[in-house]
C-alpha cells in the first residue's frame, strides 16, 4: 500500500464522522474533496438528496487499510480516531479485510449507521481548527446547545444550507441545556434511560406544535420562532416552522420531560383515573392543568384532556402500572415507549412532504395537499383517542361483575362516540377534497353527506 506522510497533524472532533474529517483535511492541504477521496477505492456512489445536491449527513465506512491511510493523512495515532469517530470500527460487508491490502470505503448514511447526525457549531470550529469550515459530528437531540456561543445545532440529514441558528434572543433555550442535565440524572436515578424520557416528551410537545397553529392563545412559539430565525419568518412560515421546530419546543421538551418524572404529577393522573375505581378521565383533570402551568401556558389543561398520542399512552401506562396488571400483560412495554406511528417526523421528512404537496399543487391527488392541517389532525387525535380507550380495555375482565360491566360499557360507548366522529370528519373532508358524494356514502355506508356549517 502506498503510503501518504502527512505534512500537517489534522487531529479529528469529538463526534465527527469520518466523511466530515475528510474534507476538513482535504481543505486543509488545498485540494477538493473529491480529489482526496480518490485515495479510496470506492464501492458505491455518494447519496444525494431528491435535488441532486450531495448529502450532508453521508458517512463512510473504511475498511482495515483505508482506516491505516486516513491516519497517515492526519499525522495522528489510529487510537485518537477510535475515540473520536463514532464509525470508525463499523464494518461492511463490501469492504475488503486485511491492512495489507486496498484502501476501500463505501458510502453510508449517517443517521444509520450511528444516530442523529447534526452540524457542528460553526464558531468552535473555527477556534480549533482555525478556519471556517464545515463540520458534521454525531449529537444526540438533547444537546443541540452549544452553550458557549448561543447557537443550536440543525439536523444535517435535510435538503437545507443552514447549519446553525442563533439562541442570542433566546436565552430560555440556552437555559434549557444547562436544564436538562439535571433530568438526565433525575432519569438515571428513577432507574429510566435519560434518551426514552427525551424522546417522549420531544414527541408529546411536537404533537402540540402541529396543535397550535389552531391555539388562539399561544404567543410564545410565534415569537420564538421569528427570534431564532432573525425575523425571516415572511411568508414562508411552513418551512421555516419546519427548520425551528426543535430548537422552537426545546425548553417546553424539557420541562414536559421533568414532569413526566415527577412522582406527584404520576399522583394526579393516578387520581384522574379514580384511583382503584377506574372512570373515564375527566376534560379538565388536575394532571393536564398542572403540565399546562408547568410548560407556561394555564391554558393548556383542556386541551391536553382531548388530545390523544403518546401522552395518553403515557398516562394509560402509568394506570396500569398502579393498578398492577401492566405485570401479567406480555405485550405492554412500559410508560416511555413511543410507538412508530407517533414518532415526531424530522426537519428533512417535513421538507420533502412540503415539496410533495406544492408539486400536487392541490390537484386532490395528495390527501395532505387538499385537507387543511387541523381538519387531518382532528381525525388523527379521535382515531388514537378511541385506541386508547380499547386498549385500557385489555384487563377489564376482571372484578366484580357490575364493575366489569360498567367499564367494559362506558369505554366501548366512549371509543364508538369517537370512532363515529373520526367517520364522519373523514367523510366531509373527502367531500370538500372533491370525491365524489355517492362514493363517501357507498365507502362508509352513510346517508347523504352534506357540507353545511350546522352539520360540521
Amino acid at each position: 500500500m502506498t503510503q501518504y506522510p502527512s505534512l500537517l497533524r489534522i487531529a479529528p472532533l469529538q463526534g465527527e464522522a469520518t466523511s466530515s474529517l475528510i474534507c476538513r483535511i482535504a481543505s486543509r492541504y488545498g485540494l477538493e474533496a473529491k480529489a482526496l477521496r480518490s485515495c479510496w477505492h470506492w464501492r458505491n456512489q455518494q447519496p444525494k438528496h431528491e435535488s441532486g445536491i450531495p448529502r450532508a449527513d453521508a458517512e463512510v465506512l473504511l475498511n482495515a487499510a483505508g482506516r491505516q491511510l486516513l491516519a497517515g493523512l492526519c499525522g495522528v495515532e489510529e487510537g485518537m480516531l477510535v475515540r473520536a469517530l463514532p464509525s470508525w470500527g463499523q464494518q461492511d460487508a463490501k469492504l475488503p479485510a486485511g491492512r495489507d491490502g486496498v484502501p476501500a470505503a463505501v458510502w453510508r448514511i449517517g443517521g444509520v449507521v450511528v444516530g442523529p447526525v447534526a452540524f457542528g457549531c460553526g464558531l468552535c470550529t473555527a477556534q480549533r481548527t482555525g478556519t471556517a469550515v464545515r463540520v458534521v459530528r454525531y449529537v444526540p437531540r438533547w444537546e443541540r446547545v452549544c452553550v458557549r456561543h448561543g447557537r443550536w445545532l440543525l439536523d444535517a440529514n435535510a435538503d437545507q444550507p443552514l447549519e446553525n441558528l442563533s439562541l442570542r434572543d433566546s436565552p430560555e433555550v440556552v437555559a434549557a441545556q444547562r436544564c436538562w442535565a439535571v433530568m438526565e440524572r433525575r432519569a438515571r436515578r428513577a432507574g429510566v434511560e435519560p434518551g426514552a424520557v427525551f424522546g417522549l416528551a420531544r414527541a408529546v410537545v411536537c404533537r402540540w406544535w402541529e396543535h397550535s397553529l389552531q391555539w388562539e392563545q399561544e404567543e410564545i412559539w410565534p415569537r420564538r420562532l421569528q427570534q431564532v430565525v432573525g425575523g425571516e419568518v415572511g411568508g414562508d412560515v411552513a418551512r421555516w416552522r419546519a427548520v425551528g421546530r426543535d430548537v422552537v419546543v426545546y425548553p417546553e421538551v424539557v420541562g414536559v420531560a421533568g414532569a413526566l418524572l415527577d412522582p406527584a404529577v404520576e399522583e394526579l393522573v393516578w387520581a384522574d383515573s379514580g384511583w382503584e375505581r377506574p372512570r373515564p378521565r375527566p376534560g379538565d383533570g388536575q394532571f393536564g392543568r398542572r403540565l399546562g402551568e408547568l410548560v407556561g401556558r394555564p391554558w393548556l389543561g383542556r386541551l391536553i384532556a382531548t388530545d390523544g398520542g403518546p401522552l395518553v399512552s403515557w398516562q394509560a401506562a402509568i394506570i396500569r402500572r398502579r393498578r398492577h396488571t401492566a405485570a401479567v400483560d406480555p405485550y405492554d412495554a412500559g410508560p416511555w415507549r413511543v410507538r412508530a406511528d407517533q414518532e415526531p417526523p424530522t426537519m428533512a421528512a417535513l421538507l420533502r412532504e412540503q415539496t410533495r404537496e406544492k408539486s400536487a399543487g392541490g390537484s386532490g391527488t395528495n390527501w395532505r395537499s387538499t385537507v387543511p392541517p387541523e381538519q387531518r389532525m382532528l381525525i388523527t387525535n379521535l382515531i388514537e383517542a378511541a385506541q386508547e380507550e380499547l386498549f385500557q380495555l385489555r384487563g377489564a375482565h376482571q372484578g366484580r361483575t357490575a364493575d366489569a360491566a360498567r367499564l367494559l360499557l362506558q369505554r366501548l360507548s366512549h371509543s364508538i362516540d369517537l370512532l363515529d366522529q373520526a367517520l364522519r370528519e373523514t367523510a366531509l373532508a373527502a367531500v370538500n377534497a372533491g370525491v365524489a358524494l355517492h362514493d363517501v356514502e357507498q365507502w362508509a355506508g352513510l346517508g347523504t353527506v352534506t357540507t353545511d356549517e350546522n352539520d360540521e
